[in-house]
């Protein structure tokens, strides 16, 4: 009974380990026929050398040398249809182990999923967002009420009369800057215009102009030296 009992607890395991053991039967016996095969093909090689070698002197013991030579590419031929179907097993079992390893993980996932979306449904997303938007609109009206408790409404007029004057002040100085006239009241007075001399009048295209006519001058003195 209690042999029974391993017996079933260790199955998950056996079962698990399974292909990872055919496939190492697989391989071992692949390997073997693999040094068979250079065997054989080392036989086939001795005896065609050892009818060659005969095929004047010996004739029978040429012959019988063929003889064996092509009992060896039978066995040869043998050998190598059991590789390919050796190798086709491999190929087989890795890809079936492969598959079921994939689905196994995409069955995890697939019950993790299910776990996660335990006890959800849409009627449950839409009470938890209502909630959260009912619990945002009254944190925004107890902002609301604190600040409006706080804030100052009233109105200094001394200063906003301070803070005129200091606009006006600022229009008469860009008055003066643009025109050079000086508005007093509703008169205007003129202030004296500085003489431009001819140096100022010069624009910054007549003055690279005449820098390189004094270059262009200097240029032909030295070379009539």
């Amino acid at each position: 009974m209690s042999g029974w009992g391993l017996g079933w607890f260790g199955g998950g395991a056996a079962k698990k380990d399974a292909p990872k053991k055919a496939i190492l039967g697989l391989r071992s016996q692949l390997e073997m026929l693999n040094k068979r095969e250079k065997h054989l093909e080392n036989q086939m090689h001795e005896q065609d050398a050892l009818a060659r070698k005969h095929i004047s002197t010996n004739k029978t013991a040429a012959k019988a040398a063929l003889r064996r030579k092509k009992a060896f590419e039978h066995s040869l031929e043998q050998t190598n249809a059991q590789i390919l179907t050796l190798e086709n097993q491999i190929y087989s079992i890795e890809t079936a182990n492969i598959n079921k390893e994939t689905l196994d993980a995409m069955k995890n996932a697939g019950s993790a999923m299910q776990q996660i979306h335990a006890g959800l449904n849409i009627d449950k997303v839409d009470d938890v967002m209502e909630n959260l938007r009912e619990q945002q609109a009254i944190g925004d009206e107890i902002s609301q009420a604190i600040t409006s408790g706080v804030a100052n409404n009233s109105i200094d007029e001394d200063e906003l009369d301070e803070e005129l004057a200091e606009l006006q002040q600022e229009q008469l100085d860009e008055q003066m800057l643009k025109t050079g006239n000086v508005p007093v009241g509703d008169k205007v007075s003129k202030l004296p215009q500085a003489p431009i001399s001819d140096v100022s009048r010069k624009t910054p295209a007549r003055a690279e102009e005449e820098d390189e006519e004094e270059e262009l001058r200097k240029l032909q003195a030295e070379m009539a030296m």
